[in-house]
């Protein structure tokens, strides 16, 4: 079932973990600016600065582009009223080589230091199949098992079936996925299903046409309308974090 955006404000301190800029944008802009127009404390944390982002290397190679990217995803923060962010620093296209014992330590960190109420990632399938998403998906999740609150929630984004089939052609037209992906999630699979309203919507694109060098090519391409009603859904599927071993149902530890 399709929720209102105010569900948005019982989700309370948010930190949402990507591997690019534009992931949190595309994935939780909305839901971002929701909560803090609802006062709600969120921080943004990037795993690397998608230096790699370009189908045009010459005229933006790594450093160059790196360096626009810092840059526009501070402008897209700013419209989403976003002023905690934080970089890991990672090589884009190299988190999979990452020892992943280092990545989560740095992200239990982080975890311990925000006391989150609610926090965001990829699933495991990383949205598009892309081997960064994925394994900052890992990273995440094993983070969250060791050092969030216990009432905390862990949400991974997910493409809902519906939009998989209005927007097949358009997706597959551009490229967004790679083979096999996206893995489509049933609406009653959904544990926060967002169509946000237009004047959030409008916010979230402004907040996207801000990091151009990503999104200038498609919203011209696209027109604002269709682009607006392309990245209008934002949902999620709840992960449930796993009991200690020992508080499992019918489980006994026999001591020696």
């Amino acid at each position: 079932m399709t929720e209102s955006a105010s569900v948005v404000a019982g989700l309370g301190t948010v930190i949402g973990i990507w591997a690019h800029p534009d992931d949190e944008a595309y994935l939780s802009g909305g839901l971002m600016g929701l909560a803090r127009d609802h006062g709600s404390r969120v921080v943004c944390v990037t795993a690397t600065r998608g230096e790699l982002g370009t189908p045009d290397p010459a005229t933006w190679p790594p450093q160059r582009l790196a360096a626009e990217r810092t840059v526009e995803l501070a402008r897209c923060l700013e419209l989403l009223g976003v002023s905690e962010h934080h970089w890991l620093g990672y090589r884009d296209g190299g988190c999979a080589d990452i020892p992943a014992s280092e990545a989560v330590d740095r992200l239990c960190d982080l975890i311990d230091d925000v006391g989150p109420d609610t926090v965001l990632t990829f699933g495991p399938d990383g949205i598009t199949g892309h081997p960064d998403h994925q394994a900052v998906s890992a990273w995440v999740t094993a983070a969250f098992a060791r050092s969030a609150p216990p009432r905390a929630r862990l949400l991974h984004s997910t493409v809902p079936a519906r939009h998989v089939s209005r927007w097949r052609d358009l997706d597959d037209s551009l490229g967004v996925y790679l083979p096999g992906y996206p893995v489509a999630t049933p609406d009653e699979r959904l544990a926060v299903d967002l169509v946000l309203p237009p004047e959030v919507a409008a916010r979230k694109v402004a907040a996207l046409a801000a990091q151009t060098t990503q999104t200038g090519g498609l919203l011209a391409a696209m027109g604002v309308d269709r682009y607006t009603a392309w990245v209008s859904d934002e949902s999620f599927v709840e992960h449930h974090r796993q009991a200690p071993i020992a508080e499992r149902p019918g489980v006994q530890i026999t001591r020696a």
